[in-house]
């Protein structure tokens, strides 16, 4: 690399598709909009990732690539958490960004980004998932990514007699994935990374995307350690619940069954999307994620046990304290959660609210009600993961739990849903999580365990308790809040109300 370059702040790196410039940005070399795959328009759509074009000269690796295209995401949340400033949507999406420290061979942890949203929204180019701190302080390469979302990564088209090129259709998104870690696994050790060291993680949708690839043999050796981030999936679409949905979503745009791969691919991609929106609204079921097809995901990710496929790879499992609290809606006063309850409990209602009110007494109603949701749904399936994980007597999992409140909106929103994300990559700007010494602080032990983690396979380090793994009989939990601590089953009184409902 010659003086002239690196004096206009470019630097320029050698891959196996062609040669890339990106940027020094104080010592963080950048390069964004990467391409790992080839276009997924017109007769790439529902088929499987092909390799990206090379090229000859050298390639801007400037700017973030295309956003999968999905419905734009409004509302007070999503502008807070930057989910309405994303780059323009396209087909052209199998793009990966890449921070790292230097381009020297040292063979750094690599860690690879899912973003969150679902099977059907979000992209690795928001604000949050900036992966120059973590590079910056951690001494790690940084990998963020997109991938085909929504009905264009999870359209079961093979069960509806679509021809056999379409035959892994209900699983393309995630064999997007398996070519990202692939471009990693082949390019990666040139921007200074070790590809036998690669920790996948993610947080909500990322997380659930972790999941599967846990239990995806076409990902087996590519990723050495998993972080689920209130993103615990258990189980993925069935075959028999996903050609519903497909039908359905061609029902609405009027297209017969017999033709359908060929004029699925033809449809203007504004109109297919608006097409998955209207029949989620009209019936919550018609969904798009991940089908258990035998194939590209042979069975569910974590029921009823944990994947054998991935029993030697180390774990990181957690949830935020109110993480339900993005789907409660309007703010409840106490006569409203106990009617709320009784709706939505029955005969157990009142023992419930007496549980939570005596666990939390200064809490207000709508946090109590995010807490309920939260222990009853997210937070009881980290915990399954945890024990089926632990289960395989194998590689460890690391329990915990993040209490510390969002500083946005008055502090109205508690430890929601989303609040850690940032703070994983050592991000300590945007509303979310303010500007206080104690966030900072915060944000730098919760990013170091995950560098430790990636390092080692262990979170631990000087800066936080011993993390031991997790243990079903004692339930070691990492407490993230102002202050970290170590806690045995920190919401045992609540978690045991739980336990007698079906999973």
């Amino acid at each position: 690399m010659s003086n002239a370059l690196e004096e206009r702040g470019f630097v320029e790196v050698e891959t196996s598709y062609g040669r890339l410039r990106g940027v020094d940005k104080s010592g963080i070399k950048v390069f964004k909009g990467i391409p790992y795959g080839g276009s997924t328009a017109g007769r790439g759509r529902f088929r499987p990732p092909t390799p990206p074009a090379s090229w000859t000269g050298v390639r801007d690796a400037l700017e973030f690539g295309a956003t999968a295209p999905q419905t734009k995401a409004e509302g007070g949340y999503a502008r807070l958490i930057g989910w309405d400033r994303q780059p323009p949507m396209g087909e052209d999406c199998l793009v990966l960004n890449v921070w790292t420290p230097a381009l020297d061979g040292a063979r750094r942890p690599v860690l690879f980004s899912i973003h969150g949203g679902g099977f059907t929204s979000g992209s690795g180019s928001m604000a949050g998932y900036n992966g120059d701190p973590l590079a910056r302080t951690g001494d790690v390469v940084v990998v963020t990514m997109n991938h085909r979302i929504g009905v264009l990564g999870s359209l079961n088209l093979a069960d509806l007699g679509a021809p056999e090129e379409f035959a892994r259709s209900g699983g393309v998104g995630m064999l997007d994935l398996v070519a990202a870690l692939e471009w990693v696994r082949d390019n990666i050790e040139r921007f200074g990374g070790d590809p036998s060291n690669v920790t996948a993680f993610g947080q909500s949708g990322g997380g659930a995307k972790t999941a599967v690839l846990l239990a995806m043999p076409a990902a087996r050796g590519l990723f050495h350690r998993a972080g689920v981030q209130s993103g615990s999936a258990l189980r993925m679409a069935q075959r028999k619940g996903s050609m519903r949905s497909a039908e359905a979503l061609l029902a609405h745009l009027g297209i017969e069954r017999e033709r359908a791969a060929e004029a699925l691919q033809q449809v203007p991609i504004d109109r297919l999307i608006e097409a998955q929106g209207a029949i989620a609204r009209k019936d919550p079921r018609n969904v798009f994620w991940p089908v258990v097809d035998g194939t590209t995901l042979p069975t569910h990710p974590f029921d009823p046990k944990a994947p054998e496929l991935s029993a030697d790879i180390p774990m990181i499992i957690g949830t935020t304290l109110d993480d339900s609290g993005i789907r409660t809606g309007r703010r409840l006063e106490d006569p409203g959660l106990v009617g709320w309850c009784e709706k939505t409990f029955g005969a157990r209602a009142q023992r419930i609210v007496e549980a939570y009110r005596k666990h939390y007494p200064e809490a207000p109603a709508h946090l109590l009600q995010a807490r309920m949701l939260t222990d009853r749904g997210a937070r009881r399936a980290a915990s399954t993961m945890a024990e089926r994980k632990a289960a395989l007597g194998r590689a460890p999992a690391y329990l915990y739990l993040f209490t510390w409140p969002s500083p946005a909106m008055d502090g109205q929103l508690g430890a929601i849903h989303g609040v850690d994300v940032g703070l994983t990559f050592n991000n300590t700007r945007g509303a979310m999580v303010g500007d206080s010494p104690a966030m900072h602080t915060l944000a730098e032990r919760y990013s170091r365990a995950w560098v430790a983690f990636a390092r080692s396979g262990n979170p631990s380090h000087a800066g936080i308790p011993e993390w031991p793994a997790f243990d079903p009989e004692t339930r070691p939990t990492m407490v993230f809040d102002e202050h970290v601590s170590l806690e045995s089953d920190p919401l045992r009184d609540l978690r045991a109300l739980w336990e007698d409902e079906t999973q």
